[in-house]
């Protein structure tokens, strides 16, 4: 996500989508998705709180690697229930305030190198993190 070609595309995709947009797979709407993908990007500025429990706090560190690794991830698997989104969405708004959080992710944005549940994270780390998630859900929705 560091790299200005990435970011675009990334962009370009999130531009094609609309309100009636549908998923391939997953339970959310398409607005519903748009709110949900901010809230990591909003945990790497610090400005998004994520939960933890001892058991997470343990494991997590030894998971990790699936955040940003270069296998994609299955379809259905859980989600914490701080990224949950439920609640009907302004699909106008939330792809707005996506598009700013993509446009501003830099080095210098990411704020948070201890996650909660994760461990030690790098900017590195975040950015693939970020991009995997970001292409996870844009897929989901045929983008």
């Amino acid at each position: 996500m560091f790299d200005p070609v990435v970011k675009q595309d990334i962009i370009e995709r999130i531009n094609k989508l609309t309100p009636q947009t549908q998923h391939k797979w997953g339970k959310m709407d398409v607005a519903q998705m748009l709110a949900h993908t901010q809230l990591p990007i909003k945990c790497a500025y610090g400005t998004h709180q994520v939960k933890s429990s001892f058991l997470l706090k343990l494991l997590g560190p030894l998971f990790k690697s699936v955040l940003y690794n270069e296998k994609p991830y299955k379809q259905g698997l859980p989600t914490d229930p701080t990224y949950v989104v439920v609640d009907a969405k302004n699909f106008e708004a939330e792809k707005q305030a996506l598009l700013e959080l993509v446009s501003k992710f830099s080095p210098e944005s990411v704020a948070l190198l201890n996650h909660p549940v994760w461990g030690k994270m790098t900017k590195e780390q975040w950015s693939k993190a970020t991009w995997k998630h970001l292409d996870h859900h844009l897929a989901q929705f045929g983008v």
